[in-house]
């Protein structure tokens, strides 16, 4: 069936979008469940079978798979609950006529699905008719789930390590494998080829000979390049990436995965220019590997979606992403922060959500990833740190332990937003014999490190008043730059028009486009790491500056022409958008200048 909606709303944090398709898949929306906490998914189900009374048999830690067998056990919960909403839905009744109608017109003008719906009731409402006509026509929106390839740590008992498939993300694909969903995973933060190869002992990620694969891969990924070499090495294993989802590199919440000055306008370009490249490539080595397995092979080449998130924010913008790059779906994030019919948000949160300003929206150090993670200030999370830090306890107590990366001062792996970790640094730090304001930076970068693997978790305990005594009450929160235009709490059914231009909730007229906001976050991201350089350049850092410096020239070369060149799109804002491209030019002009008398002063001094 043809998807109903051309948007989608991705993962946001771990708890944010942890229920939305339970709220959302009876209207078509397809949404992202973070397989991240499995503890947080267990309480879930639990809240979940005790409001629609069914029988509940706790998963404890004490399972051998209980990672695994959580995760398989809430998906299968929600897959339920969806369908039945859903079900309910379609089976139309006299008293339903205004939910439905009402549904119809929240769809975008162009949509067949809407024309055709109209067409049948254009007369008259017959019921009966109109309840057939649903079961046929509607489907419902996809529960799809993510992991982060990234959060993968190796796993104990007291007897020792436990096998690789015990990882945390093993443990997630397994527990996504194993359950009901016809769906897809969105697999982020890089490549793990360690975890990519396990795809292939589940029997759901394989194409049956009309092409169909009950458990499709979707790739996040930042340019074609990357596309390409993870397509490849999924389908030498006999494995089709059926979507790959673009995001910007910094005009997005949560982590941000920075690109080399690559911007989303280019990017975008050249997957549209080789789609079919891409999709003939792959395909090649599937087939080849597939018949080599001796596994089912397709009759017709299976379809490639191509879709985008990040920074956008108007209908005019949404349709442009669709229309001239010919993308599938484009995904909005942070707005729906501010849908409570879509998303797990605490009431306090939601009004810092809403009051958050630009300046209040920042590109913070605080993952224990050592990631760029896009951040509120004040959030309570970051309250709680500096209360611990200001009474002499800096860290986390680590509840979740998620995010155990670093092996510095220990055998095993200990997380840097722990308190451990950080009493381990600072004592490390207090040998040093430091002067107080050197002392004092070398301690806050220690310090900031927040623990996101409880705080981004915690609306859910809020918002279903679950007990946070060992998790804290505090919550962080992963709104992108583009959080910053939006002012009011909306209904789901007016974020749908304002992506399909039937309202607006946009009350501020001084938004930028989306292409120069990531633009201008480019800029102030080179520009700290030209200061970060400070008076000396390595050849490494030299290298990587010149490299960026210049690509963002591409782009802005490439938007210039492309802002000259439409007809009939952004009219208001062209002139505003050729003259901000101007300007960054020739600031980019001045910060190429600084990076060469940067690298002549290290030659002079050495």
């Amino acid at each position: 069936m043809t998807k109903t909606h051309s948007f989608h709303i991705p993962v946001m944090g771990i708890g944010f979008t942890i229920d939305t398709p339970l709220k959302v898949s009876q209207f078509g929306i397809d949404s992202v469940i973070s397989l991240v906490d499995d503890s947080l998914l267990e309480k879930l189900r639990k809240v979940y079978c005790e409001k629609f009374e069914i029988p509940y048999h706790e998963i404890t830690d004490k399972f051998e798979d209980f990672r695994a067998e959580r995760i398989t056990s809430y998906l299968n919960l929600i897959n339920n609950l969806a369908e039945k909403k859903f079900e309910e839905f379609k089976n139309a009744t006299v008293e339903k006529g205004h939910e439905i109608k009402e549904y119809f017109n929240s769809l975008p003008d162009t949509s067949s699905l809407k024309k055709e719906f109209q067409s049948l009731t254009a007369k008259y409402f017959n019921i009966d008719e109109v309840k057939q006509w649903l079961k046929d026509n509607l489907s419902m929106g996809s529960i799809d789930v993510n992991i982060m390839t990234k959060i993968d740590k190796d796993n104990y008992t007291k007897d020792g390590k436990l096998p690789t498939e015990y990882n945390d993300a093993h443990a997630a694909l397994r527990g996504y494998a194993n359950s009901d969903l016809t769906s897809s995973i969105v697999l982020s933060a890089g490549m793990n080829a360690r975890l990519y190869s396990y795809i292939e002992q589940f029997e759901d990620f394989f194409p049956n000979k009309k092409g169909d694969i009950k458990k499709k891969i979707v790739l996040k990924v930042s340019d074609y390049r990357s596309a390409l070499i993870q397509g490849r090495f999924l389908a030498k294993k006999g494995l089709w990436v059926s979507e790959f989802r673009i995001e910007s590199g910094l005009n997005c919440g949560g982590h941000a995965f920075a690109t080399d000055g690559y911007l989303l306008g280019p990017i975008l370009a050249e997957f549209k220019d080789k789609r079919q490249e891409l999709s003939h490539a792959i395909h090649e080595v599937l087939l080849q590997s597939l018949s080599s397995k001796n596994r089912i092979v397709p009759d017709t080449e299976l379809p490639l979606r191509i879709t985008t998130q990040g920074g956008v924010g108007t209908a005019e913008e949404h349709a442009f992403l669709i229309d001239h790059y010919q993308v599938d779906s484009v995904g909005w994030g942070s707005p729906f922060l501010l849908v409570p019919e879509a998303t797990t948000v605490d009431e306090n949160t939601l009004n810092q959500l809403i009051e958050a300003k630009e300046e209040d929206l920042y590109l913070s150090n605080i993952s224990p990833l050592g990631v760029p993670f896009n951040s509120l200030k004040d959030n309570t999370k970051d309250v709680e740190k500096i209360a611990l830090i200001d009474s002499g306890r800096p860290g986390s107590l680590c509840p979740k332990q998620y995010l155990l990366f670093n092996n510095e001062f220990t055998e095993k792996n200990i997380c840097t937003a722990s308190r451990r970790y950080q009493r381990l640094k600072i004592k490390e730090l207090d040998n040093e014999a430091l002067l107080p304001g050197e002392y004092q930076k070398k301690f806050e970068k220690i310090t900031e490190k927040s623990c996101l693997c409880v705080g981004l978790g915690t609306s859910v305990l809020l918002n279903n008043n679950l007990s946070t005594k060992i998790e804290g009450s505090g919550v962080s929160v992963c709104p992108g730059p583009n959080m910053a235009y939006y002012s009011k709490k909306a209904s789901l059914n007016e974020m749908i028009g304002h992506i399909y231009g039937k309202t607006n909730v946009i009350t501020r007229t001084d938004r930028p486009n989306m292409f120069i906001k990531e633009l201008s976050i480019y800029m102030d991201y080179l520009k700290n790491k030209i200061g970060e350089a400070d008076f000396s350049m390595t050849d490494k850092q030299e290298k990587y500056l010149l490299n960026f410096t210049e690509n963002l020239k591409e782009g802005i070369n490439y938007y210039s022409n492309l802002f000259s060149s439409i007809k009939d799109k952004f009219e208001n804002a062209k002139s505003n958008i050729l003259s901000d491209l101007d300007n960054d030019k020739k600031d980019l002009q001045l910060l190429n200048l600084k990076i060469k008398n940067l690298t002549l002063a290290t030659e002079i001094a050495h």
